[in-house]
């Protein structure tokens, strides 16, 4: 079943950082070392922001604690990229918050034809 669910994350087009809710990576798609040209995993998600980012994560994650019904906060529209971004809680089978990531979610129209079975997008 892991395996299942690690494809679906490497398949994905975004970066996909994976944390726990001690802000420690732990886990990043092939997307997201290359885009931070490195592996962070073991790291602190901490070290990688400024002081006014990392009191926002803080600040999120103790929402997300709030309620079980906490799960996903918009966090800004990257105007480059056209994309939208979002903090999104990781709970257990018991709805306690195990984790969180940072999903992508781009407003560029695909450009590939439907069903066009000549090549990958990933």
């Amino acid at each position: 079943m892991y395996s299942l669910f690690k494809s679906v994350i490497e398949t994905d087009r975004s970066a996909v950082v994976i944390c726990d809710i001690n802000h420690t990576i732990v886990y990043m798609n092939k997307v997201a070392i290359q885009r931070y040209h490195k592996d962070l995993t073991g790291s602190s998600l901490l070290d990688c922001h400024n002081a006014k980012s990392n009191e926002i994560i803080i600040k999120v994650v103790d929402w997300f604690k709030e309620s079980r019904k906490n799960n996903m906060i918009y966090t800004f529209h990257n105007e480059k990229e056209n994309k939208d971004v979002y903090m999104v809680a990781l709970r257990d089978d018991e709805g306690n918050l195990i984790g969180y990531y940072e999903k992508h979610e781009y407003r560029n129209p695909e450009t590939a034809a439907a069903y066009d079975f000549s090549k990958s997008l990933v």
